[in-house]
């Protein structure tokens, strides 16, 4: 990863240890020391000239950070390569013997290759005196064995051949290690010819290039017990004349080659991550000053992308021109990497003039300056970049750098969603919103299992029939992408384990997602559904019951996994209403992406698939839960914000956009809200809006009436002229049955009339269905009104009141008399004889 430090250069390096290498007491600084090599334990070895005008050879340890002579010479030599084993008994030297600079009439050998014991220091082996550079290295692919007795060394010669030799070790005398037979050493020949040779030292695999008529990239795997086997081949479509000389990559620098081999032109590099992933990276041969063409491969996708790669970041750099973060997990779309050019392209301290060694777990070496850096991407200065970016690719990529690929920040996070609150409307090519909730919760989830990343939705993006032009034309990048040779594994299936194994899953994984159709799970795919599910809720008809009961099991579920700690805080009322649509959605969309889980990924297994779906949809509703906690904390509001009594000020105002946001962006998605959202957002609605704006809210779906907001309207409320006919503007949208449920909750004439309307009109419909109803008399009471149809209409229901109960009381019966004089006040009010 890369480090960004607060100097405002996106990528830069980070002093490992606070210190440099080479400023020890054992390692005089004033005496010209040069970085020789970097061993598998991170050990850095490194030589300088003594004061009696000798070379010495020393090691770094990172972690201690100590330094320790290993040997001295009794001259100064030109120390070309160096390497030691791991037990620091062998040390391996090839010295260069003449330079341009330094013409000699005899005839000598331009490099000789050492073998030295030096524990003791008591004999020197000469193994190569050849007219070509050697570069040194002993294997360490077992670093778990304390000791051992044998140590490997490999030769790489310019010539184009390497070459292993097998040193057997006795010990003599109790503590002296030598070799067992110095004048005999075993040998084998691992490579006849290549161009380009790359070591990758954690891993311990040889990838080199042979050049012939088509370029053949292949693969060297070293064993524990020092057997190799070529493992893997693949075709590439390389430049003709690809290299002026041999190229090596990771096998330590060398300070006295000849000056017409400084410039190296062409780089390449094979970047493998434990997970699977390989990429093969080249930059073109340079046209112009002004553009800059490389390569990346994805071996494990199966196609070039040129401009486009870190394990989740390839990044390309030159050096005052532009820095590119090219994203190897999801590089479908360039708008995930980053590019930046101008002052945003820094490498930190690492200027142009930098030679620099990359080494494992994301470390570099600057040799000529004896420092070694932790390279990062920094939050804060990512963060910066993203309030300051003016392009969306730009907002894009750093939003998802932050969000997926970077290791959980809370107070980056706080920071991002309080950036959400000041560009709170969505941007022209995407919404900031849906971005931070699907991106978070693939960061969330992906790691459970990596098959995940090919099947769960991390960018909205991808719902769009078109990508947006903000997103695909990206100043001063282009990328075309062609189809890549198959490659070849050679090895034996015995020894397809670890990296090697996961590196085929990904590439059959690759073709099979390539050849069945959305195989990335899309939400708003379920939006048919959930229309025909709301329709369900909406009917009356039983027969739906037993399909729906499905859906409310999923909801369950999903509901005992939330989080609930934080309901004792009660600092936003969720999770404590029913909501009957938002555990319909919740429950649905379980069963949509189980079922997208179990087509594509049945390998999982049902019950795995099962708690990941639950987990993810959790995960969504408590996602939604944090934004909207750290929005209400950022504004200040407390309990006050429930009650109707007061108009909400700029905090609630504020609060309320975001939440109508964040509504519209779950909706874009199909996704649910925790229940409990809607009625807070009709609360603050009430609040801030004028009355008629509110109602017209209502009318186009973006607010609803939910039960429990209309009882807390009913009875905060006074019965004021203007909440009167709030109140009555509210009882006119709602449903039929939940009208009838809420009438009796507000204490005023309306309601009452209504009731009693309601009530006669079903009393006398069930009347009018039944044959022969006899009129029973009844005793004329002295209060009885002379108002015959009155009289008549209250004897009906004084005879049926015994055998008909009112649905609104709970089992009570109306009381006639009650119905009786309400009708009679209707009446006199409607003749004009009294009024409201």
């Amino acid at each position: 990863m890369l480090r960004v430090e607060p100097n405002g250069n996106v990528l830069c390096a980070k002093t490992v240890g606070g210190s440099q290498i080479l400023t020890k007491p054992s390692a005089p600084a004033e005496a010209d020391a040069r970085i020789l090599n970097v061993e598998k334990d991170g050990g850095v070895l490194y030589s300088w000239k003594g004061s009696t005008g000798n070379t010495r050879i020393g090691k770094y340890d990172p972690n201690t950070k100590q330094n320790k002579l290993l040997y001295t010479f009794d001259k100064e030599v030109l120390v070309s390569s160096c390497s030691v084993n791991k037990e620091e008994t062998l040390l391996a030297v090839s010295l260069s013997q003449r330079t341009k600079r330094e013409e000699r009439l005899e005839p000598v050998s331009k490099c000789k290759t050492l073998l030295i014991e030096i524990h003791p220091q008591n004999n020197i082996k000469v193994l190569k005196a050849v007219d070509c550079r050697i570069r040194v290295q002993f294997l360490q692919p077992e670093p778990e064995r304390k000791s051992v007795r044998e140590s490997h060394l490999l030769l790489i010669a310019e010539d184009g051949y390497i070459e292993q030799f097998h040193i057997f070790l006795v010990k003599q005398e109790g503590y002296r290690v030598v070799i067992q037979n110095p004048e005999r050493l075993v040998k084998d020949r691992v490579v006849e010819e290549f161009s380009w040779v790359q070591w990758d030292v954690e891993t311990q695999r040889l990838f080199y290039i042979i050049s012939r008529e088509k370029s053949m990239l292949k693969c060297v795997q070293f064993y524990p017990d020092c057997n190799f086997e070529t493992l893997f081949e693949l075709p590439l479509e390389l430049p003709a004349s690809l290299f002026a000389s041999v190229r090596f990559v990771n096998l330590g620098y060398d300070h006295y080659k000849d000056d017409e081999l400084e410039d190296e032109g062409m780089k390449l590099v094979v970047f493998t991550s434990r997970t699977g992933n390989m990429c093969v990276c080249y930059s073109h041969p340079v046209v112009t000053n002004e553009d800059f063409a490389y390569t990346v491969a994805f071996v494990h996708r199966g196609c070039y992308l040129l401009f486009l790669y870190l394990d989740y970041y390839i990044v390309v750099y030159l050096a005052g021109h532009f820095l590119h973060f090219i994203n190897s997990r999801q590089q479908e779309l360039s708008c995930h990497s980053l590019f930046l050019s101008g002052e945003d392209a820094g490498l930190g301290p690492l200027g142009p003039s930098s030679v620099v060694l990359t080494l494992p777990e994301a470390k570099v070496l600057d040799v000529r300056s004896g420092i070694m850096y932790g390279a990062g991407i920094c939050h804060s200065v990512m963060l910066d970049f993203l309030c300051r970016s003016a392009l969306d690719s730009q907002r894009l990529a750093s939003l998802h750098c932050m969000l997926v690929y970077m290791s959980p920040d809370p107070e980056v996070e706080l920071r991002i969603i309080d950036w959400i609150c000041e560009n709170v409307m969505a941007f022209e090519s995407f919404d900031q919103i849906q971005e931070f909730i699907l991106a978070s919760l693939y960061r969330m989830v992906y790691q459970q299992s990596l098959s995940l990343d090919k099947v769960l939705p991390y960018s909205s993006v991808f719902e769009k029939k078109d990508l947006p032009v903000g997103l695909t034309e990206i100043p001063g990048l282009q990328c075309s992408s062609e189809l890549l040779s198959e490659p070849v594994f050679r090895g034996k299936a015995r020894h397809f384990k670890g990296y090697w194994e996961e590196l085929q899953w990904n590439m059959e994984k690759m073709k099979y997602f390539e050849a069945v159709p959305n195989p990335r799970y899309r939400t708003s795919l379920i939006r048919a559904d959930w229309t025909r599910l709301l329709a369900e809720l909406n009917s009356e008809e039983k027969k739906h019951a037993n399909s729906l009961r499905h859906i409310e099991e999923n909801t369950k579920k999903v509901l005992s996994m939330v989080d609930t700690w934080r309901l004792d805080r009660n600092v936003v009322p969720l999770f404590q209403e029913e909501d009957h649509q938002q555990r319909a959605l919740i429950g649905l969309m379980v069963d949509k992406l189980r079922e997208h889980l179990n087509r594509h990924l049945p390998r999982l297994g049902k019950k795995k698939i099962d708690v990941l779906v639950v987990n993810y949809v959790a995960k969504l509703l408590e996602l939604v839960r944090h934004m909207l906690e750290t929005v209400w904390l950022k504004y200040e509001l407390g309990p006050h914000v429930l009650s109707f009594k007061q108009q909400g000020g700029s905090a609630e105002w504020a609060v309320f956009h975001m939440m109508s946001r964040i509504l519209e962006a779950t909706k874009g998605l199909c996704l649910p809200l925790p229940p409990g959202y809607h009625t807070l957002l009709s609360v603050l609605g009430v609040r801030c809006l004028p009355r008629h704006t509110f109602l017209q809210y209502v009318d186009h779906g973006l607010l609803q009436l939910t039960e429990p907001f209309v009882s807390r309207l009913m009875t905060d409320l006074d019965n004021s002229d203007v909440n009167e006919k709030l109140k009555f503007s509210i009882m006119k949208r709602l449903p039929e049955p939940m009208e009838q449920k809420l009438f009796h909750l507000w204490d005023h004439p309306i309601s009452s009339a209504c009731i009693s309307r309601k009530y006669v009109h079903r009393l006398l419909d069930k009347h009018a269905k039944t044959k022969g109803s006899a009129f029973l008399e009844r005793e004329k009471s002295c209060f009885q009104p002379e108002f015959l149809p009155l009289t008549y209409l209250a004897k009906i229901l004084s005879d049926m009141e015994s055998q008909v109960l009112n649905p609104f009381e709970e089992q009570e019966n109306v009381d006639a008399r009650f119905v009786e004089e309400t009708a009679l006040k209707q009446t006199l009010i409607l003749l004009g004889f009294e009024k409201k």
